[in-house]
C-alpha cells in the first residue's frame, strides 16, 4: 500500500476520533513523527487503533497505532504510528475548548508525559 494512501486514512481516523472526542467539528494542526516500520501488503487486514493522548485548551493529541493481519499466515505485524495534533472548531470556524482528558491508569499517564515530550520538542 502506498504511503500517500497511508497518510490520508490516518487523517480520517484522527479527524474521527478527535471530533468525537470533542463533540465538534476538528481540522489537523499537525503531524509528529510518522513511522513506517514496515510495508502494508495488498490482502492483508489493516486494523487503526486510535487515542486521544493529551488534551490543552483546544487542542488534542491523537496516537494511532496501525497493525496489519495476515489472514492466511495468522500473522500480525506493527507497521505504522504516528501522532496527530487535532483543534476542536465552532461553527465560525474559531477554536473552542475541548474536554479534559481523565487519566485513569498508568498507560494513559504514560501517553499523557509522551505528548508533552513531544510538545515541549515542538516548542524548541
Amino acid at each position: 500500500m502506498h504511503g500517500g494512501t497511508i497518510l490520508k486514512i490516518l487523517d480520517q481516523v484522527a479527524f474521527t476520533c478527535a471530533s468525537r472526542w470533542a463533540r465538534q467539528y476538528v481540522v489537523t494542526l499537525s503531524v509528529d513523527r510518522v513511522t513506517f516500520r514496515e510495508p502494508v501488503h495488498i490482502g492483508e487486514l489493516v486494523t487503526f487503533d486510535a487515542s486521544v493522548n493529551y488534551t490543552g485548551t483546544t487542542s488534542m493529541e491523537v496516537g494511532i497505532r496501525v497493525t496489519t493481519e495476515d489472514v492466511r499466515q495468522l500473522s500480525r505485524r506493527h507497521t505504522n504510528s504516528c501522532y496527530f495534533t487535532m483543534v476542536a472548531l465552532d461553527e465560525e470556524r474559531r477554536p473552542v475548548p475541548v474536554p479534559r482528558l481523565e487519566l485513569r491508569d498508568e498507560d494513559q499517564r504514560r501517553r499523557w508525559r509522551e505528548a508533552e515530550e513531544r510538545r515541549a520538542q515542538r516548542r524548541r
